[in-house]
């Protein structure tokens, strides 16, 4: 039996921070129809999909922080959007802001979903590795405040059974970090979604711009081989409220190669029929976990955080 995948990545331009939801929605939903129209089975959208990237400002009144927020999914802005999808019979990982009470307490996560085909929620993640800083730095161009917004995400990095197979999430800055993929890995994986929201240029460090994009996908080619699955990495791009985001959305297969990539910063969709046995070889060989991994050496990755020299 096949079990041959098409994906959807589906990049977005930049929005405006005073863009409407509807507005968002509305555009999302064309990039459906454009991947419904491919044949399209799952549709990857970027971090954060439903507004501008809003950790770049320090707001001081939460109440206006939390207007970015989602306090439900889906909710009556975001509805349109599953119900077009249900209609297509596309499902979709969407990235947003998530916000909830918990007890007394107000929770604020960077978090994606894996909808099905019928409109429901079937995986939720939550960012893990948030990176910039969590007050206000004047000396940056802009600021980059996830550590303020958000907390570290709660749920690790699971697994989940869906579109034929073993389907992984992560967000952003995760991709950087080979933690992420050998974890979902070491479930099996055979597609791993990943939006995100990244900047040409870094605020604080002089680093060439062909640097960062190449990073960005050396990153998700490493993820790919090393755990013999496919990954797909959709941003959010082009010059967004006097930041120039990255573009480069791509699909990476379970060899490392790109096999499709977007040409513009702009709304894009790309799709390819992505096998899920693809990487079985790969599992079964090199990386054939249980025959060469040897966890009695690794203790140092689960034990400490920063870098301590020997003595």
């Amino acid at each position: 039996m096949s079990r041959v995948l098409t994906v959807g990545a589906a990049q977005m331009g930049p929005v405006a921070r005073a863009e409407p939801r509807a507005s968002v929605i509305a555009r999302m939903t064309a990039l459906l129809q454009q991947a419904a129209r491919k044949g399209c089975r799952f549709v990857v959208f970027p971090e954060l999909a439903l507004t501008t990237f809003f950790p770049r400002w320090y707001m001081p009144d939460w109440s206006e922080v939390d207007g970015y927020f989602e306090d439900a999914m889906p909710n009556e802005a975001t509805r349109p959007l599953f119900e077009a999808a249900v209609a297509m019979g596309v499902g979709f990982y969407l990235g947003y802001a998530e916000r909830f009470m918990e007890g007394a307490k107000v929770r604020r996560f960077n978090t994606s979903i894996l909808v099905d085909a019928g409109g429901a929620i079937v995986g939720k993640y939550r960012k893990v590795h948030l990176p910039g800083h969590a007050e206000l730095e004047p000396k940056r161009p802009w600021q980059h405040l996830e550590k303020r917004y958000f907390e570290p995400g709660d749920l690790g990095f699971p697994v989940f059974r869906a579109f034929g197979g073993l389907l992984g999430m992560c967000i952003c800055n995760d991709r950087r970090w080979p933690e992420t993929f050998r974890v979902m890995g070491l479930q099996g994986v055979e597609l791993v979604a990943l939006g995100y929201n990244t900047p040409v240029r870094n605020s604080v460090a002089r680093e060439a711009e062909h640097l960062r994009m190449m990073h960005n996908q050396m990153s998700m080619q490493a993820g790919a081989y090393q755990n013999g699955t496919w990954v797909v990495g959709v941003a959010r791009s082009g010059p967004e409220e006097g930041v120039d985001m990255m573009a480069g959305s791509c699909i990476v297969a379970p060899t490392g190669e790109i096999v499709a990539q977007t040409m513009t910063d702009g709304d894009e969709l790309i799709a390819y029929d992505c096998d899920l046995d693809a990487g079985r070889y790969i599992k079964e060989t090199v990386f054939n976990f249980a025959a060469h991994r040897r966890i009695e050496h690794y203790g140092l990755i689960t034990s400490q955080t920063g870098v301590v020299p020997p003595p």
